[in-house]
């Protein structure tokens, strides 16, 4: 009988739980698991795994292995073939024509044709919180059963980049199509994919089970035979279990003490600055619709009593850099002249006193309560140090803690909060991550990530809506730049820093993905051997 690890073989029966795989006899299992099996930590907590209709790691990475996209993107930001095996993108950039794949099938055996890619990019134009990723598409037509015609009212500098991984995946009409809401969709938590691998078990806040698809479109693709995605409650059980060999890989190491302890695992491989597209930003966002901060000058002199140099230097200990504004300092379009909010008490108390917020009796102007995304052992120190910086200038902190992504996305989303922190990315274009966090038109109450602040500046929205359809880059940079320096004077979120996530694959697994999307992009030629 062939001989499987130990190791392997308790964690994966610790990740199945009650699967429909944990009964399986050992020689079944192992015959099953010929091609490999990798287990992926994550503290990230997905609500369903449908990406047409939610953004974040936490439903993409899942659902870049469950769906394939048009296209995919290599790691010199290039558009290459996938589903579609051959992409046109017209002269004026009004139109482009996919051809799909001969014989690519959903995994219920349902071919994937053109009117599938028609109602996937019109649920995602319709549905998914990054609004101006399709917005300017008015058409999708359908020329036979393997080729549709996506085209744009204007031209639209994104477009084929919005059409790489998880960004835009090619969903089943015969399933979704039905007439229900996409974003509640019952088969969102159990979808028919197109991808790599099919679902076998999705238990929210445990794991996520997915087998290779025997008919993918790609011939001798994917390599592993099963992806199996654990949650773990924080960053540092995370770690443990990665130190300890629970897990194959650990999907995201984002300070430099969880980096030094990793490398310390045999044969760890590291990725630093892994999803270069990503572009991840952490921010102290406000709720600029709160009667408390609805004056700028109050979140001003938030921003100016934040002393961002110590939190980099002592708190993170220099892994990560500053943050200066809405687009992240590796993207063409970063626009560095703007204020930088440099820690100044004297000017912090100078604006929250021409706000008319007097210290009381007890010295405080104001209380606030501060939110954060659960699960980072870094945002829940972020919160306590806001709560001992921000009593320098007479604001009295609450720390509100959260027990689940879901209850801080609902309470962020519908308004319920004073501050939070949150990472919000650039996702490789202005067009596609950023104009959604400061369009007015954006603001969509219960969809997290979109304009949650509430902002609304006109001048923004008229600068946005030019640089996202001016395809000359040097226009496109002046715009940019403008939008930029109104929107950190606005100061709608505070910018603390841009995060140099990483990812780290120990010894066994071969051919990490090294792409410009990391770990959410398909998995197709990642293999894991023995541990």
């Amino acid at each position: 009988m062939t001989q499987i690890p130990r190791r392997r073989m308790l964690q994966t029966a610790a990740a199945l739980g009650a699967s429909p795989l944990a009964g399986w006899p050992l020689q079944a299992w192992a015959q099953a698991a010929k091609g490999g099996v990798l287990v992926i930590g994550t503290n990230q907590r997905p609500r369903h795994l449908n990406s047409a209709v939610q953004s974040g790691i936490a439903t993409m990475m899942p659902a870049a292995q469950l769906f394939a996209s048009p296209l995919r993107m290599d790691a010199q930001w290039k558009p290459q073939p996938y589903l579609a095996e051959r992409f046109e993108l017209s002269h004026d950039n009004r139109s482009v024509k996919l051809v799909l794949r001969a014989g690519a099938v959903f995994h219920d055996g349902r071919p994937i044709t053109a009117e599938d890619v028609k109602f996937s990019i019109e649920t995602i134009r319709d549905h998914h919180p990054f609004r101006t990723m399709y917005g300017p598409v008015h058409t999708v037509s359908v020329e036979d059963a393997r080729t549709a015609v996506i085209r744009v009212a204007e031209p639209h500098p994104a477009l084929l980049l919005a059409m790489s991984t998880s960004l835009t995946p090619i969903i089943p009409k015969h399933i979704f199509g039905d007439g229900t809401d996409p974003k509640i969709h019952p088969r969102n938590s159990n979808p028919v994919g197109s991808g790599p691998f099919k679902l076998v078990e999705f238990k929210p806040g445990e794991v996520t089970v997915m087998e290779r698809f025997d008919r993918f479109f790609l011939k001798d693709q994917p390599k592993l035979d099963r992806i199996i995605i654990k949650e773990y409650k924080d960053s540092a059980s995370l770690l443990l279990a990665f130190e300890r060999g629970e897990v194959d890989v650990h999907s995201l190491l984002t300070n430099a003490r969880e980096m030094d302890r990793a490398k310390k695992v045999p044969g760890v491989q590291v990725v630093v600055g892994a999803g270069p597209a990503i572009g991840p930003l952490v921010w102290l966002a406000f709720n600029t619709k709160s009667p408390k901060l609805a004056d700028k000058r109050v979140r001003q002199a938030i921003s100016y009593a934040l002393d961002r140099k110590m939190i980099l230097e002592q708190l993170l200990e220099n892994h990560h850099k500053a943050a200066t504004g809405p687009i992240a300092s590796g993207s063409p379009f970063y626009n560095p002249d703007v204020e930088k909010y440099a820690h100044n008490l004297t000017k912090a108390n100078q604006l929250l006193d021409a706000a008319g917020l007097k210290p009381g009796a007890n010295g405080t102007r104001l209380s606030l309560e501060v939110d954060a995304i659960p699960g980072s052992a870094e945002f829940k120190t972020l919160q306590e140090y806001t709560k001992a910086a921000l009593a320098k200038v007479g604001i009295d902190v609450s720390v509100r803690l959260t027990p689940d992504f879901p209850t801080w996305a609902r309470r962020v989303s519908t308004g319920q909060f004073d501050m939070t922190y949150d990472t919000v990315w650039n996702w490789g274009d202005p067009v596609i991550g950023v104009h959604r966090t400061w369009l007015s038109d954006n603001i969509k109450p219960g969809v997290i990530w979109s304009n949650t602040q509430g902002y609304v500046n006109a001048k923004v929205d008229e600068l946005l809506t030019a640089a996202g359809k001016e395809m000359n880059q040097a226009k496109r940079k002046a715009l940019y730049k403008d939008a930029q320096k109104i929107i950190v004077d606005d100061c709608p979120v505070a910018f603390i820093y841009e995060t140099r996530n990483s990812e780290a694959f120990r010894a066994n697994v071969s051919n990490p993905p090294k792409g410009i999307w990391g770990l959410i992009d398909g998995l197709n030629d990642v293999t894991a051997g023995k541990a």
